[in-house]
């Protein structure tokens, strides 16, 4: 053969060669890609769970604080019964 012709098919593996290398480098560069734009979903998503988590935990304080002023208003008003009740012996009444 030739010498020109193996310099053809020289030069055509290495055409083939840079067309697989840039390819895969391509395709490495996708996958990346893809892969930051999950986290970033992933981060957004840990971001709204804790603020919803964040918004039922002072919900919850709430409660418990208004659960609190209720078990207080109560005690107060079962005491002014107990005041108030004539049938309710006294430690003063024995």
């Amino acid at each position: 053969m030739a010498t020109w012709i193996w310099i053809v098919i020289a030069i055509g593996v290495l055409i083939a060669l840079a067309v697989i290398v840039f390819g895969a480098l391509r395709t490495r560069q996708r996958q990346l890609e893809e892969r930051r734009e999950q986290a970033q979903e992933l981060r957004q998503q840990a971001e709204t769970h804790t603020q919803q988590a964040e918004e039922r935990e002072r919900i919850a304080r709430e409660h418990a604080q208004q659960a609190q002023e209720s078990r207080q208003v109560a005690a107060e008003v079962g005491a002014r019964a107990d005041r108030v009740d004539p049938d309710r012996e006294t430690p003063e009444d024995e």
